[in-house]
């Protein structure tokens, strides 16, 4: 159940690589509970969107503002020691779940998860396996816990990604595109895990082109074209009475 409380604040958020304005002003939110799912096509500037929510990319311009903590993006590329201890502070209470999964290969399913509150929050390692493992089991995979992730599906990979950023007991998760690197019967397994996390109350940011999950899970929708925000709505909203722009990417990608 969605609040009015902000979770994450974005406002005239601008990055450039180059001559490329991937970002054009970006203005969002999202609310504390709420699913919000970004839709639009490659190039449009979702990836770096949600990458510059952590800091895993520098905007140019901006003000990003995660679980109350906020940093003024000018300024970043020799970031005070403040803004450091800010970027530190998002990055403790904010999770993300690439698609390419990156786990260690060298550490167990279980390994990976107790990896975070070990090294990052001084977990001990009996408290982090023990919620290690009732992860595993969240998600399916309790009978994986020993397994390296080369003896892993794709599908597998994922879901112990899902539980290792669940094990830094995140205010909000970012996904970027969890099922694009997945085979189309290994996807259902994950999108599964997500709709839980939705029913939990978990507030997540969701870049991905699953249109049934976007329609089913999600709050709101926003559409990305150009590093532009140009459509934040309702999924009835957003499917029912969709612009011409929006009507050709979803024609694109459900054929």
């Amino acid at each position: 159940m969605s609040t009015n409380i902000k979770t994450i604040e974005v406002r005239g958020l601008s990055k450039r690589f180059g001559s490329d304005h991937v970002l054009r002003g970006v203005d969002f939110n999202v609310c504390k509970g709420e699913v919000v799912v970004i839709m639009g096509p490659s190039g449009s500037g979702k990836t770096t969107l949600l990458r510059s929510l952590n800091f895993l990319e520098t905007p140019d311009e901006g003000t990003v503002t995660v679980c109350g903590i906020e940093v003024h993006c000018p300024g970043l590329r020799k970031p005070s020691r403040d803004t450091q201890k800010r970027i530190r502070a998002i990055r403790q209470r904010s999770a993300m779940v690439f698609q390419s999964f990156n786990l260690f290969p060298h550490m167990t399913a279980l390994q990976n998860i107790m990896e975070g509150p070990v090294s990052v929050k001084g977990v001990s390692r009996g408290q982090a396996a023990e919620r290690g493992m009732r992860l595993l089991d969240q998600v399916g995979l309790s009978a994986k816990a020993n397994e390296y992730p080369g003896r892993l599906s794709g599908g597998q990979k994922q879901r112990v990604a899902i539980a290792r950023a669940l094990a830094m007991e995140p205010e909000v998760i970012l996904f970027d595109e969890p099922t694009s690197a997945l085979d189309p019967a290994l996807r259902e397994d994950v999108l599964v895990v997500m709709r839980d996390l939705a029913k939990r109350g978990m507030t997540m940011l969701i870049v991905t082109h699953e249109v049934r999950f976007a329609r089913d899970v999600a709050d709101r929708i926003v559409f990305m074209d150009g590093g532009l925000v140009v459509e934040n709505s309702s999924p009835q909203e957003f499917f029912g009475g969709a612009s011409s722009r929006v009507r050709q990417f979803l024609n694109l990608i459900e054929t």
